[in-house]
């Protein structure tokens, strides 16, 4: 019983997904241009991740087990 509940659930949540380009509602418009803009952005210009909000990996992953420095910060349970 509790599987059907959690398929269904989960079968509801996924319908709610749109598959067409975002659109502001009727009546409404996008918000105001940032001051110095040349023009309005459209809505995949606001749903853009600028390079502080999605970082991109500086480092590189070990390929290997390697020993790890001791962290102070890692204290056992209380």
């Amino acid at each position: 019983m509790r599987t059907i509940v959690c398929l269904a659930l989960g079968l509801a949540l996924a319908a709610c997904g749109t598959r067409a380009p975002l659109e502001p509602r009727e009546g409404a418009s996008l918000p105001v241009a940032p001051y110095g803009a040349p023009e309005k952005p459209t809505s995949e210009e606001l749903l853009e991740l600028d390079a502080l909000a999605a970082p991109e990996r500086s480092v590189e992953l070990r390929r290997r087990s390697e020993e790890r420095a001791d962290d102070p910060f890692d204290l056992p349970p209380e």
